[in-house]
């Protein structure tokens, strides 16, 4: 302020003037302290924004004009090849990419795009399951009668046949017996497992293990070593005769594939805590796709439908117990809580 104009006032208005100033000046003080706060405030709900947009389980990236990315969250950080894949035209629209689908979402807001995109691998999968196995079902109940019908046949035509002729039959009845499997397990998976616990003794499952063998065609001169032991346990016999069976047939088929030589078998048995491990180990072709072990209808196998392993799971989860496999030495393995 001009210092004559300040001469020029008398005590009031110097007063006055004083005054204001200080007013000014607390109010200053109010704004910048305001200013601080808001300033909290916003950098509190950025952090905030960007913790959601973290934990979310999609992905999401932001784009400039230029379509260069200026923000993206960890899940899109995994996914950098995905984006490459979507198309920025369209608005919302599903895609499958690397054995996955995802749904995409676009929406253009001022000069920015902003992209996310949700895994719906599994609802797919589940609408591919629900889809397959309807038709898988109904398939089995027309298939059951005339295999039924002939499988009586083949077992007279077993008791009429000359000696000479007995093992051509026995080879139709292995047969068969191989389509009776697949249709049981279809069957089996379409209408969900239901276990049925009582007690038994696990030697009870070598000779289980024993039939399956003797009852599965193949042409490896294989070696067989089942150790099992002396243990009451409480399960339902006909459904872990059945994975058993499985694990069987999924190792006879490894080696048939490899042509292995010293071709072997073993099913083993053994305790850990309070949980019964049993592990079947072969040296045949290791397994091709990790990911597709225990998926239904996909199989790398030359024999197979895909549901044998997937079966398995089902069972063994149902009985509280775990399944997996091991790459070294080669084995699938479950556990049985006792």
């Amino acid at each position: 302020m001009n210092e004559n104009i300040l001469k020029s006032l008398d005590s009031n208005e110097k007063e006055v003037l004083q005054e204001g100033l200080k007013n000014l000046i607390e109010q200053t003080y109010v704004i910048e302290n305001e200013y601080k706060i808001l300033n909290e405030s916003y950098n509190s709900l950025r952090a905030m924004v960007s913790e959601i947009i973290e934990v979310l389980p999609t992905c999401l990236w932001v784009l400039d004009p230029k379509k260069n990315i200026i923000l993206q969250n960890h899940q899109a950080l995994k996914n950098k090849n995905l984006l490459e894949q979507i198309d920025l035209d369209k608005e919302h629209y599903e895609l499958e990419f690397e054995t996955k689908f995802y749904t995409i979402k676009i929406i253009k807001q001022s000069d920015k795009t902003i992209i996310s995109t949700t895994d719906i691998s599994d609802e797919k999968r589940n609408e591919r399951l629900a889809s397959m196995g309807s038709v898988a079902a109904h398939l089995a109940h027309e298939i059951r009668n005339p295999i039924g019908s002939i499988s009586l046949l083949a077992s007279t035509l077993f008791s009429r046949s000359e000696l000479k002729n007995k093992h051509i039959v026995l080879e139709i009845q292995k047969a068969i017996a191989r389509v009776e499997r697949i249709v049981n397990s279809t069957l089996l998976f379409t209408k969900g497992v239901h276990i049925n616990l009582h007690t038994f003794n696990l030697l009870e499952l070598k000779e289980e293990c024993e039939q399956a063998i003797n009852s599965y065609n193949f042409y490896s001169n294989i070696e067989f070593d089942i150790s099992f032991f002396d243990l009451e346990i409480q399960a339902d016999k006909a459904l872990i005769s059945l994975v058993l069976q499985n694990l069987i047939y999924n190792s006879i088929d490894a080696i048939e594939e490899n042509e292995s030589k010293n071709p072997k078998v073993q099913i083993k048995a053994s305790l850990k805590k309070e949980n019964l491990i049993i592990e079947v180990f072969d040296n045949g072709v290791q397994i091709k796709d990790e990911n597709l072990v225990f998926e239904a209808f996909k199989t790398t196998k030359l024999k197979g439908n895909g549901l044998g392993l997937c079966l398995c799971k089902q069972i063994i989860e149902t009985h509280k117990g775990e399944i997996g496999f091991k790459k070294e030495p080669k084995n699938f393995y479950f556990t049985l809580p006792l």
